[in-house]
């Protein structure tokens, strides 16, 4: 077996020149989301198929999707990679990577941090860490994983610019948001096409309301994050917010027809993207006609994985959308055998998925009571099942609705006031404490 270093300095086994060059095109790919990671993978392993970290790379890829039908094909390449002579960072990761495929994502989180500990320049490992923070909704690592490694890092190494990032993201979703925006700026300064970096700036400009400059951040780097990125639906999700926030609705539906649904991706991040549109319009009233249909059938093939909790959250919203009552029950059923599971995801259900499934299938029952009962129960706790703050401000907004359906005046006027104190211009909150103060007076 031929052993090698990486850019960062790192052995490998199993490797030559040319497979290794392709290692680190599948590794860049991954961390900037620019273009296939897995075909560069697949060249590497066509050079050499004892090429353990190629191996492992091909299984976290599969991994990060999600998705139950990624395990199989991770687990076929986690057996490969252990069947050579990996070295001891290599058997940490295939440990790290094989309590991914259990489900034991919290396990596979401090196994990679052991990882980073010893060899605080392996990029994989704190982007495969960085990525289950998110979908476990630790906002605490998602800063604190990259800030444990940057001093030990150079400007001109390989896999800088994600590392910073990756801060970036994690600094935002600390409401750092000055720290946050210059650090993602920075960057984009040394790799233009990192998505990844963009995106912490795009959620800095989201939570502080600043809407015009978030299109004209969008707008003006569009050829960096939209031409040949798997990350390109949930960029276009963030501008097609931004125009939702100014009650651009027009704007909205042709970026949500032509971009994030033009493709009819069956991607579970994808799928999270068009559902949690459709769910906001739907909020304020927009029609979107066979919209609902059209995503419904995209999640249908896997309603009953109950994988992750979150895909399940907004598989429930189509279902809903497209008065799939049948379908959302088995949702529901699903859910309810996850919390018998093993893994992370018997947690996130437990506590966070199921309770706001319920609350979501209450609120489309128009059992508004019910609906506020378990939006509001959730509310507090609902980063444990994962996601960004403004993904989980959907949360929110389901309750403002629900309160104003249900005349509570006086909790859609305190929900109101909540908002505006972080948004003080958003036109949405406006309009729902004036609608309250309108009852209230009389």
């Amino acid at each position: 077996m031929t052993n090698r270093k990486d850019a960062r300095g790192l052995m490998m086994s199993g490797c030559d020149t040319v497979s290794a060059a392709h290692y680190e095109t599948a590794l860049w790919r991954f961390q900037c989301s620019a273009g296939d990671p897995l075909a560069a993978v697949e060249l590497a392993l066509g050079e050499r198929a004892d090429f353990v970290m190629a191996q492992v790379l091909k299984a976290y890829l599969n991994l990060c999707g999600t998705e139950k039908a990624g395990v199989a094909v991770a687990r076929q390449a986690l057996a490969r990679a252990a069947s050579l002579t990996p070295n001891e960072r290599e058997s940490a990761h295939i440990g790290a990577a094989n309590a991914l495929a259990e489900g034991k994502w919290d396990l596979a989180r401090g196994r990679l941090q052991r990882i980073l500990d010893e060899f605080p320049r392996d990029v994989l490992a704190l982007q495969v860490a960085h990525l289950f923070d998110f979908f476990c909704g630790d906002a605490r690592y998602l800063r604190d994983r990259p800030a444990r490694v940057l001093p030990e890092w150079r400007h001109d190494m390989p896999g800088y610019p994600s590392v910073l990032a990756m801060h970036a993201f994690g600094l935002e979703e600390n409401s750092d948001f000055a720290h946050a925006e210059d650090t993602g700026r920075a960057a984009i300064e040394i790799e233009p096409r990192d998505c990844w970096a963009h995106h912490a700036v795009a959620h800095v400009m989201e939570m502080q309301g600043r809407r015009r400059d978030g299109i004209a951040w969008m707008r003006a780097r569009q050829q960096h994050w939209a031409d040949d990125s798997p990350f390109a639906v949930h960029n276009w999700w963030h501008l097609a917010l931004y125009h939702l926030d100014l009650e651009e609705t027009p704007s909205v539906l042709q970026l949500y027809d032509e971009k994030i649904r033009g493709g009819k991706s069956s991607v579970a991040l994808d799928m999270i993207d068009a559902s949690a549109m459709l769910w906001r319009l739907n909020l304020r009233g927009v029609d979107v006609g066979e919209r609902w249909q059209e995503i419904a059938d995209a999640w249908m093939p896997v309603i009953e994985d109950g994988f992750y909790a979150f895909n399940d959250a907004h598989a429930m919203m189509a279902m809903i959308g497209a008065g799939r009552w049948r379908e959302a029950d088995r949702i529901l059923l699903a859910m309810h055998k996850a919390e018998d599971g093993q893994g992370s995801n018997r947690a996130m259900t437990s506590e966070v998925g199921l309770p706001l499934a319920r609350a979501l299938h209450a609120f489309g029952r128009g059992a508004y009571e019910a609906a506020i009962d378990g939006l509001t129960s959730v509310r507090p706790i609902a980063h444990r099942f994962g996601g960004s703050n403004a993904q989980r401000d959907i949360v929110d907004l389901t309750l403002l609705e629900a309160a104003r359906r249900a005349s509570k005046h006086c909790l859609v006027r305190a929900l109101s006031n909540e908002r505006l104190a972080l948004k003080p211009n958003n036109v949405l909150a406006l309009r729902y404490r004036a609608s309250a103060g309108s009852h209230l007076a009389a």
